[in-house]
């Protein structure tokens, strides 16, 4: 019998609290019943909404935290008080002790970030970390990061980026091989920035039996899904991803006011709203909901603050699969395949031992 899989939740995360996380992680274990819990949380306000759920209270520990981290704190003044007593520390930090596989928070981004860093630490050659999203194409889905973790990226940190997100590609896919581009203004080689096109040329050069370089991608190719993983710095990345969220929400919109504009269109929405379902959970955030901090020595899932319990749930499940197809594994050999052949080859990169 397969060992269970445990992750370690902050309850109080998020806009809503223990209302959604604990809905949410109810939901996920009825998918996945070899689940089990380490929920961190305020008593008072998570136990009252635990009793709602049996089944998860019989698989779940619970562990009370006096502190709880806002949604508006800075990172520096969350991690000064937050520090070994909050929530969303002590979550991550049953991660660190091996007492859960998986930490998954909707809390203040900026402050579970700074958190994990200082509790996980960075993984050996990675400088910075990346946040990953599973982001729906018209072939299926695609990895985008960087989408906010960090605001710019040298070329080398690209190429960190795209062997991170390669990883988590292949184990989410389940693929022995994924293809990847980098987010460009152009497809063509002399288009773009400096640094793009030198992690392009480093991609090419680095020929890694587990990821295949396809060049460069536009901003509109992102939804077609002509690679596996896109890569790009974190302000450009964020920005996509909150143009995407705009775009779905407007064209529901238009759609909807469209369908109620005359009593043809009321009809013909009636034979057509099995397609329009399909459409509408295609584009459905919550059922995408959630992203991984890259480059830890630990899996850390942040899921989306305003999310409802199905959107939870699917961030839990997002972290699950992390954790049952060893994505820190799959990141570490990657990156001791590269750093290996790249030392045979001749000496380590001098501005990046600098950095170092």
């Amino acid at each position: 019998m397969a060992q269970p899989t445990i992750i370690s939740i902050d309850v109080m995360g998020g806009d809503f609290g223990p209302s959604v996380t604990l809905a949410g992680a109810d939901m996920e274990l009825k998918r996945r019943p070899d689940l089990r819990f380490e929920l961190y949380g305020d008593q008072a306000h998570a136990l009252p909404e635990l009793e709602k759920y049996p089944a998860l209270k019989a698989v779940s520990n619970f562990h009370h935290c006096d502190v709880t981290i806002g949604m508006d704190e800075k990172p520096s003044q969350a991690l000064r008080h937050g520090r070994g007593k909050s929530s969303m520390w002590r979550s991550i930090e049953a991660v660190k002790r091996g007492e859960a596989h998986v930490a998954v928070s909707a809390g203040n981004t900026g402050a579970l970030m700074a958190m994990s860093k200082f509790c996980l630490r960075m993984m050996a050659d990675i400088e910075r970390p990346a946040l990953a999203a599973i982001w729906p194409t018209t072939r299926s889905e695609s990895v985008v990061l960087d989408m906010g973790a960090t605001i710019g990226a040298d070329a080398q940190q690209l190429f960190d980026f795209a062997l991170m997100g390669g990883a988590m590609a292949r184990a989410l896919f389940q693929k022995d091989k994924v293809t990847v581009g980098l987010l460009n203004i152009g497809v063509e080689e002399v288009k773009g920035n400096e640094e793009v096109r030198t992690a392009g040329q480093l991609l090419r050069d680095a020929d890694l039996p587990s990821l295949e370089y396809a060049g460069f991608v536009e901003g509109d190719g992102i939804g077609q899904g002509y690679v596996d993983v896109i890569v790009t710095e974190g302000f450009s990345g964020n920005i996509a991803l909150k143009a995407a969220e705009g775009t779905a929400k407007q064209l529901a919109a238009f759609l909807k006011a469209a369908m109620g504009r005359t009593m043809m269109a009321r009809i013909g929405y009636l034979f057509a709203r099995s397609a329009f379902k399909r459409l509408r959970d295609k584009m459905d955030p919550n059922k995408h909901n959630g992203a991984v901090f890259l480059g830890l020595n630990g899996i850390v899932i942040k899921s989306h603050g305003g999310t409802d319990a199905l959107g939870f749930a699917s961030a839990l499940d997002l972290g699950y699969d992390m954790a049952r197809n060893n994505l820190i594994s799959k990141i570490q050999t990657d990156l001791a395949h590269y750093y290996r052949e790249r030392q045979a080859s001749g000496p380590v990169d001098s501005e990046k031992e600098d950095r170092a």
